[in-house]
């Protein structure tokens, strides 16, 4: 078996990089266009099935055994790629589509409206810094196992497999949560009401826990062989950048603002892995629920 292709796969590296700017740049200015950067949102997603693709092809025709008979190279079926380009792809493109339409006619999203606010001068270049350049570094970090993944040996062993099957828990957790989420929202009746019911009984965020687990999956995918447990700190950025970050705290703070009953939901529902929600307790002094 020959060693990792380290030449091949450093020569792509500036090649997903341009990837990462070439999405961004075309985002940037379908949004200045739009005058909406939260179009950012939507190729979030997609950035990473280009950046997938690119790695794929680049990968491709790559020796990964070299056969000791005096024959040439032999090229195995490109298992373990084909599993991470179609995994990323489906992930990818599933969030892109939902979030546009989730978006379509409406404007700019509250939370970009209140970071935009605070540029010093133009609107457009402090988007263009404090939000692209951002998203696409953490874009390109986060996409590094499957980078990895795609020059690696491409049969696929146990944990593999269970990467596969992590990303299928993932891809549940969010497609369902976020469409428990979209005909909640569409209902009449759930005006000023929370949602904590379905998944969102058991976590306050089955999306953002859905797309963790996308990402752990894609990254177990390529710990399966080495060099790829070298790339753990991607998914753990993912997971905390979900948790801690942006994703999680953004959310909660402006939904504890505008849903009387969002605080009450914090206290008895897990804040991000699935967990039976906690019993409510009464104060038997006041006959009341217990702060």
């Amino acid at each position: 078996m020959s060693d990792f292709p380290w030449g091949a796969f450093l020569g792509a590296l500036p090649f997903t990089v341009l990837a990462v700017v070439v999405v961004l740049a075309v985002t940037f200015g379908f949004a200045t266009r739009l005058g909406r950067h939260s179009v950012i949102d939507t190729a979030w997603g997609l950035g990473f099935v280009v950046v997938a693709a690119v790695a794929f092809a680049l990968a491709a025709g790559v020796p990964y055994y070299v056969v000791t008979d005096g024959s040439p190279p032999r090229v195995p079926p490109p298992l373990r790629p084909w599993l991470l380009l179609v995994l990323t792809a489906v992930w990818g493109i599933r969030l892109g589509v939902h979030i546009g339409i989730r978006a379509r006619g409406h404007g700019e999203d509250p939370r970009y409206d209140a970071m935009l606010a605070k540029a010093p001068g133009n609107r457009n270049v402090y988007a263009l810094t404090r939000v692209y350049l951002t998203q696409g570094v953490v874009m390109w970090f986060v996409s590094l196992p499957v980078q990895v993944g795609m020059f690696e040996v491409p049969f696929v062993g146990w944990v593999g497999w269970l990467g596969v099957a992590v990303w299928a828990v993932g891809i549940f957790f969010e497609a369902v949560g976020d469409w428990q989420l979209s005909r909640f929202r569409h209902d009449p009746d759930s005006r000023g009401k929370v949602l904590d019911t379905g998944l969102w009984r058991y976590t306050r965020h089955p999306n953002y826990f859905g797309d963790a687990c996308v990402w752990w999956g894609l990254s177990l995918l390529a710990f399966d062989a080495w060099p790829g447990i070298i790339t753990i700190l991607s998914p753990l950025a993912m997971s905390g950048l979900l948790a801690k970050g942006t994703g999680k705290p953004l959310l909660e703070k402006d939904m504890a603002s505008r849903r009387p009953g969002y605080v009450d939901y914090v206290r008895r529902t897990s804040g991000f892995v699935p967990l039976p929600p906690r019993k409510r307790t009464m104060d038997p002094s006041t006959g009341g629920e217990a702060p």
